[in-house]
């Protein structure tokens, strides 16, 4: 029987430790002279107040969301994938080589090619790992954590020597044909009659990002793969009594996660960048961590901690530049969310366990 309902697994405790989280930053903000009430104004404001700050919010958003269910796919096998930095990196990569290949003649063709190249470059560079984890028993931690220097190493070089636009001094390709440039929000919402500032980088991308939700949604609980894996992540020697494939299903599950992560890249560098750009990932394949860890890998979840993330990146960019706090402040806060969110769950899940077995009738 379960302790307490799975709504309070959920949304309520995340919430609590959402709420401790941003309680703590407060008194670091007042340690240091400021007012927290302000500070918090200003990061609502700055993320939601606007509609460019309203953009750039769902443009980080829509970056977190595909991390976040890279990593939620390998979790429901009980795969650790630290590597969807390096993933989402050759997923730009992927999205790179299809977008220069040709002269698109629209984005609608462009886009689902380029889909195609970021997940299939995401997954091919997921699968190392998860064959070393099937095969040799290599753990998947450390072997995701090394692939994600090289794929730093790699893309510097392949950016510097061998992709590079001719005659430039960045460490970039040549700009994407106007056939591959993705509609921003502005675009898509102005025969509508909906205003929405131009200069923000959120594109269609973010309902792609809402589309594989449900797919992850119906993947994980309405198939018989998705079974497979939440099997295997429950219990791998019962699933393999009931026959599952434990290496198909480190495989598999692995080549999904890194297809995920691959997939990132139609945001930021199809939709923002419209080139590749070196560290063009930023640190959102880490962030996909905290985001599964505090959504539960739950879409539902995933959604709505990419979108604290999301608010924490835009409202910390405010923050530093009208109250003159920080940016490595908004780092704090974050670590404070993922160690009450990850190592710290206990402190309140015990707690509200006990309250809720308390209100249970004997």
């Amino acid at each position: 029987m379960e302790r307490m309902p799975k709504w309070a697994d959920v949304l309520l405790i995340p919430l609590i430790n959402l709420l401790i989280a941003f309680a703590l930053s407060g008194l670091v903000i007042l340690a240091i002279g400021k007012d927290p009430v302000v500070a918090l104004r200003t990061m609502v404001q700055g993320s939601f107040g606007s509609t460019n700050g309203l953009g750039y919010t769902l443009y980080y958003t829509t970056n977190f969301i595909f991390t976040g269910l890279a990593v939620a796919i390998a979790f429901h096998a009980r795969l650790f994938n630290i590597g969807g930095e390096g993933q989402a990196a050759l997923g730009g990569l992927g999205v790179a080589l299809v977008c220069l290949s040709i002269q698109w003649p629209h984005w609608l063709v462009a886009l689902p090619a380029a889909m195609i190249g970021g997940a299939v470059f995401g997954a091919a560079w997921a699968f190392i790992p998860a064959y070393l984890q099937a095969k040799r028993g290599s753990h998947i931690v450390i072997t995701t954590i090394m692939f994600n220097f090289i794929a730093a190493a790699l893309m510097g070089y392949l950016l510097v020597e061998v992709i590079k636009a001719p005659g430039s001094m960045a460490s970039e390709t040549s700009p994407f044909p106007p056939g591959a440039s993705l509609p921003t929000f502005h675009e898509m919402l102005a025969p509508l009659g909906i205003e929405f500032n131009r200069n923000t980088p959120a594109n269609v991308s973010f309902l792609v990002a809402l589309a594989c939700l449900v797919f992850f949604w119906i993947l994980v609980w309405r198939t018989r793969l998705g079974y497979e894996i939440r099997a295997f992540g429950q219990s791998e020697s019962a699933a393999i009594y009931a026959g599952i494939n434990p290496v198909k299903i480190t495989v598999v599950a692995m080549l999904i996660s890194g297809g995920f992560a691959g997939l990132m890249a139609i945001n930021n560098v199809m939709g923002e960048a419209e080139r590749l750009i070196l560290n063009s990932v930023e640190g959102a394949g880490f962030i996909g961590i905290a985001v599964a860890l505090m959504g539960r890998s739950h879409p539902v979840g995933i959604l709505l901690a990419a979108l604290l993330f999301g608010f924490l990146y835009q409202g910390g960019a405010e923050l530093s530049l009208w109250e003159n706090i920080p940016r490595e402040l908004v780092v704090v806060i974050q670590a404070l969310v993922i160690l009450l969110t990850g190592a710290l769950d206990g402190m309140v899940r015990g707690p509200v366990e006990k309250l809720f077995a308390k209100r249970k009738p004997a």
